[in-house]
């Protein structure tokens, strides 16, 4: 007889696709570590979820590498550090890394040529700092997710250490095509990522940390395991190569056989995930008190004819990448920030590489997928493909007849914009704009609710002070018409004893 429950023994996951890699060419070279210093370097105020930073330097300013440009505003906000030393020769409004190349607050670092850094001094035994002084300090070095969420990494080991979180998730999976940055780091610099997982433990103070590595990556996953060999509470994992394995809740599901609720977060059942590149850069912050001024970005596509992964100070414009990797610019028909399948399309090279950058993509028009649209054959391909469990089709229906209420109701808010769904579509029908658009028109509709709340609130303040006003006026009127009667009066009765 059947044992059915065996059938749902052990973790399992939902939805995803086998994506073609395209890792071959960059996962096999060393990082390189030669890039020549460029002369100039962009470096936006805004790399992270939140307020722009606030600029600490003026123009003329001579900087050092890794002193402070612009402090944090708010919880969720980062500071933005000098990645080279130079003079500060502009601060003003540069296009940004994104679709839309819409101009943010940049500083201008010219650069001097000697890439010197502000003095700091090496801690010897950090785990004897307070669990709260590890969150300052990586806070005050303005790490953020480097897996591409940008989001303030000390505000989730804060987080770990109020909601008592049982498990740090160490997210080393890099599903993404053609991206190998993290590959390579777990590959070289294994001993730094186990010492940032360590401190993250001591700083969330939490017991145990789990390291999910994607099967097609033997040699990180060798490295990490020999690493984390003399800390047992360090387990080293491989997780299954299918895409998007690296995605928060997919990684909790497979590695933990947790599920974590629609609408809430990774901490609700007891687990805060941080990326590979995080966990060494909180490594260098706290042992050697160095900011994220730099980054390993994968440099590939088609019209590469020498890539490899980089490390690039933050700041660095993507045309100085494409020189040094010799990048056919002809042959060059998509720029990509990221991953082809979750990044975003650029509108040209002169833009520059942010904390987020985990990769730069030229791709030739023999890699751009078909985009003919064809009718929908109601194959249910992008319901099986979706890991959140969403029906897409349902979805894309209602927000092309604007009714995106209904797309929320449907699960719209839960959809990560991961793009299984579109990948798989046999007729090119491309859902995941849809999505995306629907989540920037209801963000769009919700300001401008908020903005009318808040006018009609300034109003209504408005209304209301000039009501107090004209009250006081009128109090003030009867007041002196009182007095004046009085004066009158009293002239009255003094004329008439006269």
């Amino acid at each position: 007889m059947l044992n059915l429950s065996s059938l749902f023994k052990g973790p399992r996951i939902r939805g995803g696709v086998h994506a073609e890699e395209h890792k071959a060419d960059t996962s096999c070279k060393p990082i390189a570590v030669d890039f020549p210093l460029p002369k100039k370097l962009y470096i936006p105020l805004q790399q992270h979820v939140g307020k722009a930073a606030e600029p600490v330097v003026r123009v003329g300013d001579h900087v050092l590498k890794g002193q402070l440009l612009a402090h944090s505003q708010g919880m969720v906000s980062a500071p933005v550090h000098a990645s080279s030393s130079g003079v500060i020769v502009d601060i003003n409004d540069y296009p940004a890394p994104h679709p839309s190349a819409l101009p943010i607050r940049t500083v201008v670092v010219e650069t001097d040529g000697k890439d010197q850094w502000i003095e700091y001094s090496s801690i010897d035994d950090p785990f004897q700092l307070a669990p709260e002084e590890i969150s300052l300090r990586v806070g005050a070095a303005g790490i953020v997710g480097l897996g591409g969420a940008a989001f303030p990494s000390a505000v989730k080991l804060n987080l770990g250490r109020e909601s008592k979180i049982h498990t740090l998730l160490i997210n080393g999976g890099e599903c993404e095509p053609y991206l190998t940055c993290d590959d390579r780091l777990m590959q070289e610099r294994a001993l730094g990522i186990i010492d940032g997982i360590r401190l993250m433990l001591h700083g969330m103070e939490t017991e145990q940390a789990i390291i999910g590595i994607e099967d097609n990556k033997p040699e990180a996953y060798a490295a990490m395991l020999d690493a984390a060999g003399p800390y047992p509470f360090i387990k080293v994992q491989q997780v299954p190569t299918r895409y998007p394995m690296g995605w928060d809740r997919q990684l909790i599901r497979y590695l933990t056989g947790r599920e974590v609720p629609a609408g809430g977060r990774s901490a609700d059942v007891g687990v805060i995930m941080h990326n590979v590149g995080t966990a060494y850069s909180v490594h260098r912050a706290i042992r050697f008190s160095q900011p994220l001024v730099s980054r390993v970005v994968t440099v590939s596509g088609g019209a590469v004819a020498l890539p490899m992964n980089i490390e690039v100070p933050i700041g660095t414009l993507i045309s100085e990448l494409f020189a040094f990797c010799r990048v056919n610019q002809a042959a060059t028909k998509r720029i990509v920030m990221g991953g082809p399948m979750m990044g975003d399309a650029l509108p040209h090279s002169r833009l520059p590489v942010v904390k987020a950058s985990s990769g730069i993509l030229a791709l030739t028009q023999e890699e751009i997928r078909n985009t003919t649209q064809q009718p929908c054959i109601r194959c249910a391909q992008c319901v099986s493909a979706c890991p959140a469990g969403l029906l897409p089709l349902d979805m894309a229906n209602r927000i092309r007849n604007n009714q995106l209420d209904a797309a929320v109701d449907i699960g719209l808010r839960d959809c990560i914009s991961c793009g299984s769904c579109s990948y798989v579509c046999p007729s090119n029908i491309p859902l995941v704009q849809y999505f995306k658009y629907a989540t920037g028109e209801l963000a769009a509709r919700q300001q401008a609710q908020h903005k009318s709340e808040h006018t009609k609130r300034l109003m209504d303040e408005r209304n209301e002070r000039m009501a107090r006003i004209k009250k006081l006026q009128q109090e003030e009127e009867q007041a002196r018409l009182a007095a004046k009667a009085e004066r009158e009066r009293l002239q009255t009765e003094q004329g008439t004893l006269a």
